[in-house]
């Protein structure tokens, strides 16, 4: 902060019309936002508003049911598979295929919590010229940020813990097993898949989403601020 200082000090001395100049030259170098507010404040309020959403994200999909029973994030058969989970259904063995898109959804729901403590990281490690770039951004910026700066962290978190409970679960059995089952049918063709790598994909795609709808809503929503530093932050921004 010593540099802006001394460029305050010296408009003060050498400018006559110095008030007006300097609130401009505050502007310019960031003491205070175009709303009047302190950059503590501002930078305080949104990493408020990114803890509360990713919170509420990482809660809401890490649950029973938090992907599975949620249209906008179940994870599916993945399209590739979308001839054998049909062929398959055909010859009775949709029970199979349920269970197997449930074990993927679980997995997923056991994987979700691990986001948390790497989304707090994100946010400890955000800039001022962050905060003021998602402040004024569109009403998912700061998911988009996230984004940018947890993908890689939360596909090393996820693998682990999407590859044992998928083992807990047999998934990777059960596919091996859809798939060779699907084999049999005359004129099938051969099936390869990832599928942990698809799982994982597909968690991190839900709980973006997720975060997504939570940003939304303290971006648009009042009654979802649920804090007066939101409140004074997110109103001001509005305007």
């Amino acid at each position: 902060m010593i540099r802006p200082l001394i460029v305050v000090a010296f408009v003060i001395l050498f400018s006559v019309p110095a008030q007006a100049q300097l609130d401009q030259l505050e502007k310019r170098i960031g003491i205070n936002d175009a709303s009047g507010l302190s950059e503590t404040k501002v930078a305080s309020g949104l990493k408020q508003a990114l803890q509360v959403g990713s919170e509420n994200a990482v809660k809401i999909v890490g649950k029973p049911n938090g992907y599975f029973g949620n249209q906008a994030i179940k994870i599916e058969m993945p399209k590739d598979l979308h001839l054998l989970e049909s062929g398959m259904r055909e010859l009775g063995f949709g029970t199979k295929i349920d269970e197997f898109i449930l074990s993927m959804n679980r997995s997923a729901e056991a994987a979700a919590p691990a986001a948390r403590k790497i989304f707090i990281d994100a946010i400890f490690a955000m800039t001022f010229e962050d905060a003021k770039r998602i402040l004024s951004g569109d009403n998912t910026a700061a998911t988009e940020y996230f984004k940018q700066k947890t993908t890689g962290h939360l596909t090393d978190a996820f693998t682990p813990v999407v590859k044992k409970t998928m083992q807990e679960n047999g998934v990777a059995r059960q596919y091996d097993a859809l798939t060779e089952q699907y084999k049999n049918i005359p004129f099938a063709k051969s099936q390869s898949l990832d599928i942990d790598h698809y799982v994982v994909s597909k968690a991190l795609d839900g709980l973006f989403y997720e975060l997504g709808e939570q940003e939304k809503q303290i971006r648009t929503n009042p009654a979802a601020r649920t804090t007066d530093l939101l409140k004074e932050v997110f109103s001001h921004a509005a305007h």
